[in-house]
């Protein structure tokens, strides 16, 4: 049974996503570079020093999803079964995003993805995201398996599961025209199939 959020939670996480939302909006406004953290920090009332409190990076302010991923990833790895894990996770990922789009409109979260694939700091920090995605992987097979992060058997299943975030994000891009019920449905086909190829092994 999940605890109660307790008030001090409540409170941090409303923060979080203020930060977040404010920032992304700002981003969209003026471009990533030329919005500091100081501004986003003054346009929310709090410091500087608050928003690195709540996100490393300034490029963790817009790409805050990925450690809910390595967390969610983590977990289900303990006892499901690699793929399915995975495709759970990024299923979790499309809900979200579409739950986005009801927010903010289907044209705001297509320019999120054009501002993240024209911004080389962003470019960076989401393949290191996705390199730091693999080894909380790793870490999760080795441990389930009872062998150690090193056995080449666990790395490639790693890899493999890991690599469905790339066919996620191509995918989304390639279908995003098509609008967001029936670039979602695209979506969970192009996973589905790209898992079905590594069930029956390469």
């Amino acid at each position: 049974m999940l605890k109660p959020e307790t008030l001090r939670e409540r409170r941090k996480r409303e923060l979080r996503r203020q930060l977040s939302d404010t920032a992304t909006r700002m981003f969209l406004e003026r471009g990533f570079d030329a919005v500091r953290v100081a501004d986003v920090a003054r346009a929310c009332g709090v410091t500087e020093k608050t928003v690195f409190n709540h996100f490393g990076s300034k490029e963790a302010l817009l790409a805050d999803r990925w450690d809910t991923h390595v967390e969610a990833l983590s977990a289900r790895l303990a006892d499901s079964e690699p793929l399915d894990a995975a495709l759970e996770v990024l299923g979790e990922e499309l809900d979200f995003l579409i739950a986005s789009a009801r927010r903010h409109g289907w044209a705001e979260v297509r320019r999120f993805g054009e501002l993240v694939r024209a911004t080389p700091a962003l470019v960076a920090h989401h393949r290191e995201a996705r390199d730091r995605l693999t080894e909380a992987a790793v870490e999760a097979l080795a441990t389930r398996a009872g062998t150690t992060p090193d056995d080449p058997i666990v790395r490639i299943t790693a890899a493999a599961v890991t690599g469905l975030w790339n066919v996620y994000a191509l995918s989304l891009q390639r279908h995003q025209v098509k609008g967001a019920a029936r670039a979602a449905r695209e979506v969970r086909a192009d996973l589905a199939r790209a898992a079905e190829a590594l069930r029956r092994g390469l």
